[in-house]
């Protein structure tokens, strides 16, 4: 865990893609805590809404204080638009 703390910044692609282990998300505390205290920001990206993370974590006590951290002291981005990856399908034509 000690890896992911080290950087400035941290980007977390795809998070809450699916459910965690109660380990996993032990590990996941540990680390949005960690790089709270040291002031260390975290960037996450998600197809979910924030609302549907709850669910996903074995413990609610964990799942609430985590997501509290994560999202009460955020600043969130919303994009809303189709999806780009169609265009970027092999073999589509580029007209």
């Amino acid at each position: 865990m000690r890896e992911y703390t080290r950087p400035l910044v941290l980007i977390i692609d795809d998070f809450a893609m699916r459910e965690h282990t109660t380990t996993q998300s032990d590990d996941l505390y540990d680390l949005v805590s960690d790089r709270a205290i040291a002031g260390k920001p975290l960037i996450l990206t998600s197809n979910r809404a924030p609302k549907d993370w709850y669910p996903l974590f074995p413990n609610p006590v964990v799942a609430e204080s985590l997501l509290d951290r994560l999202i009460n002291t955020s600043h969130q981005v919303l994009m809303d638009g189709p999806s780009y990856r169609p265009r970027k399908r092999p073999g589509r034509s580029t007209n």
